[in-house]
C-alpha cells in the first residue's frame, strides 16, 4: 500500500469510529452522563475554548518540561546500563522496581516536599517516562553485533569510540521508539498530578468538570490530549524516518 493510500486508510477508520460512536448513541438513546455524542464534545469544546486553553497550556507545558528531563536521564541511564554489564546487573533490578510502584502514590510525596502546583506534575510525567527510554537505549546498546566491535578493535578503536561510532547510531531505532511510547506517558503523568495536586491543567478541568456531571466537557479534555498525543507522536515518527531511515523497511 502507499503513503498516500495509508494516511487515506487511517484517516477513513478515525472517521468511521466517530460516525459509529454518533450514531450508536444516538439509536440507543445514550445519555450525556454516560457517553456523549462526538458532536456534542465538540460543541463543548468550542463553548468552553477560551476556558479551556490556559489548562491545555499548563498541561502541554509541565508535560513537555518533565519528558525532556526525563530523556535526558533516561538516554544517560541507557547508555551507562548497555555499555556496563556491572551496571546492568546493579541498576536494572532498582529501576524495575521503581517503575513498577504506581505514579499516583508518589504524588502526594512530591506534594509535601515542593507544595501543589507545576512541580509536582512536571516531576511526575519526568519519572513516568524515564523506564522505557532506559530499557530501549540500553537494549540497542546491548545488542550490537560482536562482529561491529570485532572490526572496531581491529581499528584500534576504545570502548568510547566504539559507543560513540557504533553503539548509540545502532541504538537509534530503539530510542526514538521509546521517545513515541514516553511522550504519551507524560500526558498520563501530567494528567495524574493534576488531579491530585493542581489547580490548574487539563486533569484539574476534567475533574472540575465531573463534579458538576458536565461530562460533554471531561471527554472534550481527554480529546484535546488525545490530539496532543497523536500530534508529537506524528512528529517524532517523522524526524525518525530521517534520522534512523537505514534501520527501516522500505515498504513501511
Amino acid at each position: 500500500m502507499k503513503p498516500m493510500q495509508q494516511k487515506l486508510a487511517s484517516a477513513a477508520l478515525i472517521v468511521g469510529v466517530f460516525v459509529f460512536w454518533e450514531l450508536f448513541c444516538l439509536l440507543f438513546g445514550i445519555s450525556e452522563l454516560v457517553l456523549p455524542r462526538p458532536s456534542r464534545i465538540i460543541a463543548a469544546f468550542f463553548e468552553y475554548q477560551h476556558a479551556i486553553w490556559p489548562h491545555v497550556w499548563q498541561t502541554f507545558y509541565t508535560t513537555m518540561v518533565g519528558f525532556a528531563c526525563g530523556v535526558v536521564i533516561g538516554l544517560g541511564l541507557g547508555v551507562l546500563i548497555g555499555s556496563s554489564k556491572l551496571a546492568y546487573d546493579t541498576a536494572y533490578p532498582l529501576l524495575v522496581g521503581i517503575s513498577s510502584i504506581p505514579k499516583v502514590a508518589v504524588v502526594p510525596i512530591f506534594v509535601l516536599w515542593f507544595g501543589a502546583g507545576t512541580i509536582p506534575a512536571i516531576l511526575t510525567a519526568m519519572i513516568i517516562c524515564i523506564f522505557p527510554i532506559v530499557v530501549n537505549v540500553s537494549t540497542g546498546i546491548a545488542t550490537v553485533e560482536p562482529e561491529l566491535e570485532d572490526v572496531m578493535r581491529a581499528l584500534k578503536a576504545n570502548k568510547r569510540e566504539i559507543l560513540w561510532n557504533v553503539g548509540l547510531p545502532r541504538s537509534m531505532p530503539y530510542f526514538f521508539a521509546s521517545l513515541k511510547v514516553a511522550i504519551t506517558l507524560s500526558f498520563v503523568g501530567s494528567v495524574i498530578a493534576e488531579t491530585v495536586a493542581a489547580n490548574k491543567g487539563v486533569g484539574n478541568l476534567m475533574l472540575i468538570a465531573s463534579s458538576s456531571f458536565n461530562v460533554p466537557l471531561v471527554f472534550a479534555g481527554l480529546m484535546v490530549l488525545a490530539v496532543m498525543g497523536v500530534s508529537l507522536y506524528a512528529i517524532f515518527s517523522l524526524v525518525e524516518r530521517h534520522v534512523a531511515s537505514w534501520a527501516m523497511r522500505k515498504d513501511i
